[in-house]
């Protein structure tokens, strides 16, 4: 059965940021896990910190935010697209 009409433009752009985003979450999940995990599985005694915080902590939490708002931001700037909602939008 043949599809009589195309799918929406809009709903095509809302599934591409949509894996974005999800490929993001990923990426954060993974940051965050292996930081944590890895850095943090030793004795506490063998701990290194900085800025008074155990390394991993502050890889997995804090550098890990600002990486993250960083990607989040060049993201939205270089890949989303503005869309309308209206579907009187469409035809302009």
């Amino acid at each position: 059965m043949k599809k009589e009409k195309q799918e929406d433009s809009r709903f095509i752009i809302a599934k591409k940021e949509a894996w974005i985003g999800i490929l993001l979450v990923i990426f954060n999940f993974i940051w965050w896990y292996g930081f944590a995990y890895g850095l943090g599985s030793g004795p506490v005694e063998k701990y290194r910190f900085i800025f008074g915080l155990p390394a991993w902590f502050f890889y997995s939490c804090i550098v890990g935010l600002i990486v993250m708002i960083l990607l989040v931001v060049f993201t939205v700037t270089f890949f989303f697209k503005e869309v309308p909602f209206d579907e009187e939008g469409e035809n302009r």
